[in-house]
C-alpha cells in the first residue's frame, strides 16, 4: 500500500498544545501560594500574632508547611488514580473528571475562612492538579508526530511556567486588599481556567492508541483522519493506523499486565520504570520549587526589597527560557540537554550558597549577584530539566504498560514535591525547632544536580526523532544510554516497516539480547511485519 502524501502536522500540533493548557492549571495553582502566603489579610486570618510592628502576624512553620505540602499530597494520590482512570474514561474524558476535583477544591479554597476549609481545597486541587500531569502528558505523546514530539510535550512544561507568571502578577495586583478578596481573586480565578481546558477537550479527537486498545477500532480511525486532517479511507490514515494497530494489538495478545510487570525485566521494563521516577524525583529536587513556593519569603529574608516583584522578574525568566529549550529538545537532543542543565543548575547553586554565606544581607552588590545567579538557575531549569523530564517519561515506557508506569514516575514528581514543600521551612527558617540553613540550602540543591549529571549520563539514553514503537526498540536493544546513539541511528535509517524489522534484529545484536528470548525477539519482529 502506497503511503501516500505526507501527513498533515496541524490538527496534531493543535491538540496536543491545547492540551497542554493542563500545565498552565498546574503552574498557576502551585504559583499562587508563595505570594498568598506573604498577604497581611492572609496571615491575620490563618497566622499568630508576633508583637512585632513591622509584620504582626506570621505562619508558624507547621501551618506554612501544611498549606504549601499540603497540595502535593493530592497530587501524589491523583497521579497513581490517573491510571486507571485514564484507561477506564479515555485520557480526554480522564482528564476532565480531574478538572472537577479541582474545581471542588478551588471552590473550598476561594470561601474558606478556617484552616481546615482551606486544606481540604488544597487537598482536592492537588487531586485534580495530580491527575492532569499525567494524563495531558501521555495524551500528547500518543498524539504528537514524532519529529516535534519533543516540542509539543514540552509544551506542557512551558505553559506550567506561564501559569507561574499568571500567578505572581495576579498575586501582586491583589496583595494590599484588606479583605477576603485579597487571596480569593487569585485562587477563584481559576475556575475559568478550568473551564477552557474542559470546552477544548471536548471537541478534540481522543488519542488513537487509547482507542484501538479499548477496541474501537473504528473510533480511531476517525479519530487518526482528524488527527492527520484525512479522509478516513486514505493511504495516510491506514498506514498511521497499521503501526499503531501493530503494536497495540501484539501488547494485548501478550495478556494484561500488573504494577509488577513494570519492575520486571522483560522489555528492560525495569530500568525504564527506574529511569521515569528518578527523573521526575530529580526535577524537583535540584530545587526549582524552592524558589516558586518560597521565593517570595527567601528573598524578603535576604533583605531584598519588594521581593513580590523579585518573584515576577524570576517567572519571567522561567516562561522566556523555556521557548529555546522547548526547540533544543528535538534538535540537541534530550540526553544533552539534561546533561547540560544539571552541570548548570549545579555551578549557579554553589554560587547563590557561597555568596549569601559568606556575605550580609546589608551588602547590595552580593544580593543582586544572588538573584542573578537565582536566575540563571531558573533559565538553565526552564530550558532543560522543566520540559524534558516531561518529554522523556513521556515517550519512554511501552504500550503495555505505560499507564502504570507515567502514573508512577508522576507521582514521584509530587511526591518529592510534597517532601520540598514540607520540608523547607524546617530547613531554611530561623525559628525554634528550624534549622536554619538560609542560603545554605543551596549546597544541598547544587549536591543534587551533580548527581542528576551523573545519572543521566549512565541510565537515559538519546530518543529524539524516533516514534514511540521505535523508541520501544531502542530500549529493547539493551545497549547502555552513551552507546545508545549508534542504535538510534540505525532505526532512524529504517524508513519502511521491514527495515524497522531490521533495525531491531541489528538492534539485538548489537546489544546482545541478553534478558530476552528468541521467541519473544520473533514475535516482536512479526509485530512489525503485520504493519
Amino acid at each position: 500500500m502506497s503511503a501516500g502524501p505526507a501527513p498533515s502536522k496541524a490538527m496534531a500540533i493543535i491538540m496536543s498544545c491545547f492540551a497542554a493548557f493542563g500545565g498552565f492549571l498546574y503552574g498557576y495553582d502551585t504559583g499562587n501560594i508563595s505570594g498568598v502566603k506573604e498577604m497581611p489579610y492572609f496571615l491575620e486570618l490563618f497566622g499568630d500574632a508576633t508583637g512585632n510592628p513591622d509584620k504582626p502576624f506570621a505562619l508558624p512553620s507547621g501551618r506554612d508547611s501544611l498549606i504549601t505540602s499540603i497540595l502535593s499530597a493530592g497530587t501524589f494520590v491523583g497521579a497513581l488514580l490517573a491510571y486507571p482512570v485514564g484507561d477506564f474514561l479515555g485520557r480526554r474524558y480522564g482528564i476532565m473528571a480531574f478538572l472537577v476535583l479541582f474545581t471542588i477544591g478551588v471552590a473550598c479554597q476561594t470561601g474558606g475562612t478556617t484552616l481546615p476549609t482551606f486544606v481540604v481545597g488544597r487537598v482536592f486541587a492537588g487531586l485534580g492538579v495530580g491527575g492532569t500531569s499525567c494524563l495531558v502528558p501521555m495524551y500528547q505523546s500518543e498524539c504528537a508526530p514524532k519529529a516535534i514530539r519533543g516540542a509539543i510535550v514540552g509544551a506542557y512544561q512551558w505553559m506550567i511556567t506561564i501559569g507561574l507568571l499568571i500567578a505572581a502578577v495576579v498575586v501582586d495586583q491583589t496583595k494590599t486588599r484588606n479583605d477576603l478578596g485579597s487571596y480569593a481573586i487569585p485562587i477563584g480565578i481559576q475556575f475559568a481556567w478550568a473551564l477552557i481546558l474542559a470546552t477544548g477537550l471536548a471537541l478534540l479527537p481522543e488519542s488513537p492508541r487509547f482507542l484501538i486498545a479499548a477496541g474501537k477500532d473504528e473510533a480511531a480511525q476517525r479519530s487518526l483522519a482528524r488527527i492527520l486532517a484525512a479522509d478516513p479511507d486514505s493511504d495516510v490514515v491506514a498506514s498511521e493506523y497499521a503501526e499503531i494497530a501493530a503494536s497495540v494489538h501484539h501488547v494485548r495478545s501478550l495478556g494484561s499486565t500488573t504494577y509488577l510487570d513494570c519492575f520486571k525485566n522483560t522489555n528492560r521494563n525495569r530500568l525504564r520504570t527506574f529511569i521515569g521516577i528518578a527523573l521526575q524525583a530529580l526535577q524537583q529536587l535540584v530545587g526549582i520549587n524552592f524558589i516558586f513556593y518560597y521565593g517570595t519569603t527567601f528573598f524578603q529574608n535576604s533583605g531584598i526589597n519588594n521581593p513580590f516583584l523579585i518573584t515576577i522578574a524570576t517567572n519571567v525568566v522561567n516562561v522566556g527560557a523555556t521557548v529555546p529549550g522547548l526547540w533544543l529538545t528535538d534538535k540537541a537532543g534530550r540526553r544533552t540537554m539534561l546533561l547540560v542543565g544539571a552541570v548548570g543548575m549545579a555551578v549557579c547553586h554553589f554560587i547563590v550558597a557561597i555568596i549569601g554565606t559568606a556575605l550580609p544581607q546589608s551588602n547590595e552588590a552580593g544580593q543582586k549577584v544572588l538573584i542573578a545567579f537565582v536566575c540563571i538557575f531558573i533559565a538553565f531549569f526552564a530550558a532543560t530539566w522543566g520540559p524534558i523530564a516531561w518529554v522523556v517519561t513521556g515517550e519512554i515506557y511501552p504500550t503495555a504498560t505505560r499507564g502504570k508506569q507515567m502514573s508512577m514516575s508522576t507521582a514521584s514528581n509530587w511526591l518529592f514535591n510534597f517532601g520540598i514543600g514540607y520540608a523547607t521551612p524546617y530547613m531554611v527558617d530561623d525559628k525554634p525547632g528550624s534549622a536554619g540553613l538560609g542560603s545554605k540550602v543551596f549546597f544541598i540543591w547544587g549536591g543534587v544536580s551533580v548527581l542528576a549529571a551523573f545519572f543521566v549520563f549512565f541510565f537515559v539514553p538519546e530518543t529524539k526523532g524516533l516514534s514511540l514503537e521505535q523508541v520501544d526498540i531502542l530500549f529493547r536493544a539493551n545497549v547502555n544510554a552513551a552507546r545508545s546513539g549508534k542504535i538510534r541511528r540505525e532505526i532512524l535509517e529504517s524508513n519502511t516497516h521491514d527495515s524497522d524489522t531490521d533495525a531491531y534484529k541489528t538492534a539485538f545484536k548489537e546489544g546482545g539480547a541478553k534478558n530476552h528470548g528468541t521467541t519473544e525477539m520473533n514475535e516482536d519482529a512479526k509485530m512489525r511485519d503485520l504493519a
